[in-house]
């Protein structure tokens, strides 16, 4: 009996979960593909593959669609079910034979459990391989990765130096009209380096990571010195002593990256925790303090989906609603609710006025002590009362079969008196 109830409440909430992902991001896909349809037929004229771009795009769409609703989700599939249960009266039943409510909702738990380490996973291994596709790093007007991105400058804090230009192409890993200012003491030949272009360079064997400047155009006097360097280590190489550069190629040392560099926002959202801790490490940037929010947020986002669920189940248990458009309505109010509790904080940690671990976990220690005390009804059990000389039923049973008095007396008045 356990085994045939937690398959079917199983499927039914991951059929309800399926139904919705699909559907929603069926309404988004079809939405987007409208307003974006312009762009997808101009890349399809040069490169002639409509059908292909557009599935990948929505494909990589889909991934960042379930990672930032999985939550909702989980909660929205797991009302669906409960509702579902009670209007054909199989929540009762169950009830009846003497199962708790915790029990037969432990399936569902599960399956929440398993779906937030799944999301977990896609956003710590999968988004961060694939946030340089077209529908991740890349909007549908960018789908070559061609289009110029607004650059805004950022020192780097190792060396000092400003990196600044007019543009900046994700394609090519590329800035257009490079200006670089250099502080002491650096600037020897003036603090401005200008060039036609620079290209991001990662590490290699036999050079560190960095910005190549082709077209040099201020000061020419730097590209016939040595190169120059804070301390033992060389940060703007020149031709004079660095052979694989050319006569007006200057090679610019720095830690941050392209994606750093021009795509900050994208960066943050799609790199994995991994990579915003070494971030948070790399002695080139000074990130805000959003980054930090961030990395605990990551920490903290499976559990606030489990609480989440548990904050809504009792509600619709509870209340024994059977009307499912009743039931949305209390899961969209709950959700709003517990999202915007959730993104205040965040964002009171991203302006500094919190801490950045407070911020991110301010929300789970308000709704924990809530939840604790609402979802007490899901792990009581449901049975009827024991038999006893007390018990309604007992009582009944007794009264519907007690034997009828016999007089041994007759009555005062009869006829046989």
């Amino acid at each position: 009996m356990p085994r045939i109830m937690d398959r079917y409440v199983l499927w039914q909430f991951v059929k309800t979960f399926m139904i919705c992902f699909l559907s929603f991001t069926g309404l988004y896909i079809v939405v987007d593909l409208f307003n974006n349809l312009d762009s997808f037929l101009e890349f399809a004229e040069s490169d002639g593959d409509l059908l292909g771009v557009v599935s990948s795009y929505y494909a990589h769409r889909s991934l960042m669609f379930f990672e930032r609703t999985s939550g909702i989700l989980i909660l929205v599939a797991a009302v669906f079910t409960v509702t579902w249960l009670q209007r054909f009266n199989e929540l009762t039943a169950l009830m009846a034979a003497g199962i708790r409510r915790g029990r037969i909702l432990a399936p569902i738990l599960v399956a929440a459990i398993a779906i937030s380490c799944l999301t977990a996973a896609e956003r710590e291994f999968v988004l961060p391989v694939l946030r340089d596709q077209p529908g991740l790093g890349r909007n549908a007007q960018d789908l070559k990765g061609e289009q110029a991105r607004t650059l805004a400058p950022k020192y780097d804090q190792k060396t000092d130096i400003l990196l600044d230009g007019g543009a900046a192409y994700a394609g090519e890993q590329r800035i257009d009209q490079p200006r670089l200012r250099l502080s002491r003491p650096l600037d020897v030949h003036g603090p401005n380096l200008i060039a036609e272009t620079a290209y991001f360079r990662p590490a290699e064997a036999s050079r560190p990571s960095g910005y190549l400047l082709e077209n040099v155009s201020e000061p020419r006097e730097l590209l016939e010195t040595p190169s120059l360097s804070l301390g033992e280590e060389k940060v703007v190489l020149t031709p004079m002593d660095t052979p694989w550069l050319k006569e007006n190629q200057i090679f610019v040392v720095s830690d941050i990256t392209f994606e750093q560099l021009a795509a900050d926002w994208a960066w943050e959202q799609f790199a994995s925790t991994g990579e915003l801790i070494q971030g948070l490490h790399n002695p080139s940037i000074d990130f805000n303090a959003g980054v930090r929010v961030t990395v605990h947020a990551r920490l903290v986002q499976p559990l606030l989906d489990i609480n989440l669920l548990l904050l809504g189940l009792p509600v619709m248990l509870n209340r024994h609603n059977r009307n499912i458009f009743l039931a949305m309505g209390y899961c969209i109010g709950i959700a709003a609710m517990f999202l915007l509790v959730v993104i205040g904080c965040q964002q009171l940690g991203n302006a500094s006025l919190l801490s950045p671990s407070f911020a991110a976990w301010a929300p789970l220690m308000l709704f924990v002590p809530v939840t604790m005390a609402t979802s007490k009804s899901l792990w009581e059990w449901q049975d009827e009362p024991e038999e006893g000389k007390d018990s309604p039923r007992s009582r009944t049973t007794t009264r519907l079969t007690r034997p009828s008095r016999k007089h041994s007396h007759p009555a005062v008045g009869s006829p046989s008196s």
